[in-house]
């Protein structure tokens, strides 16, 4: 029978990986990585693994050897960009993604430095970069998304409701819709600043902006069953909105006066 090949382990570990596995795969490109030291396979699907167990220190040297071993390989040039911005190292993930893309200008490592620019805070690169990848694919759900909090975040709240708006129209997360109410809410559309809200607190139960965001609104609209509803559920989510729930029962148009504050709070809890 023949002795077994650096191939053959990464394709069993591939496997355990795949099946859910990870510390079996680990296990294997640990052990092979002894027996075939610095292969850049071995050491690849080894960055992937412990990537995916958080572990990104380790990582970064895995990948970092797996680069060295073999240069021009953009899949590892894009995995090691992903591990250096989850250390938060922007600049050196965006030299690797250059570099990936030198070699293979692909959909994802574009999507990725988009991603990398915004996280970083560059906002001018990280609009030019989303705006890019809108051009090419004009239903892409993240760039649109991306756009409209970007719009939202410079003042722009009509550009922000329409991309907004786009993005939703395919199934979103709870934050795209949460930005969706807060350009709604600064549109003085309360009705359609609830509704997103509302979303949000449907996919997020736990969104405790959402909750508070949403008794502000049912508020404004005179609501106050409504509003002091949402305001317990964020209340209980989190104890620190009570400052900001005092404030808006007391100084909106639509509220209660609360002389005892553990009065209000006992509200809140339901009691």
């Amino acid at each position: 029978m023949p002795a077994p090949t650096a191939e053959d382990t990464v394709r069993r570990a591939t496997a355990a990986f795949n099946a859910g596995k990870p510390d079996e795969a680990r296990k294997l490109c640990e052990q092979g990585l002894v027996r075939w030291r610095g292969d850049p396979m071995l050491s690849h699907l080894l960055a992937a693994v412990l990537f995916s167990q958080s572990e990104i220190q380790s990582a970064r040297g895995h990948i970092e050897t797996s680069l060295t071993n073999r240069p021009g390989n953009a899949a590892a040039y894009l995995l090691a960009a992903r591990i250096a911005r989850a250390a938060d190292d922007f600049d050196g993930a965006l030299a690797h993604l250059d570099r990936a893309i030198a070699i293979a200008p692909q959909r994802e490592a574009f999507l990725e430095k988009a991603r990398t620019l915004d996280q970083a805070g560059l906002k001018p690169q990280a609009r030019e970069a989303w705006r890019a990848i809108a051009k090419v694919i004009p239903e892409h759900q993240e760039a649109a998304s991306r756009l409209g909090r970007l719009a939202w975040e410079d003042g722009d709240h009509t550009s922000a409701v329409a991309l907004l708006e786009r993005a939703v129209a395919l199934d979103a997360p709870a934050s795209v819709w949460f930005d969706l109410g807060l350009a709604r809410q600064d549109l003085r559309d309360p009705n359609g600043a609830a509704a997103a809200y509302r979303k949000a607190c449907d996919i997020k139960p736990d969104h405790a902006e959402a909750a508070l965001n949403l008794g502000v609104v049912l508020q404004e609209l005179g609501d106050l069953d409504g509003a002091m509803a949402a305001y317990a559920r964020a209340y209980r989510l989190r104890p620190s909105t009570f400052g900001t729930i005092a404030m808006a029962l007391t100084s909106a148009p639509h509220g209660r006066l609360w002389l005892d504050q553990e009065a209000l709070r006992r509200s809140l809890l339901g009691g």
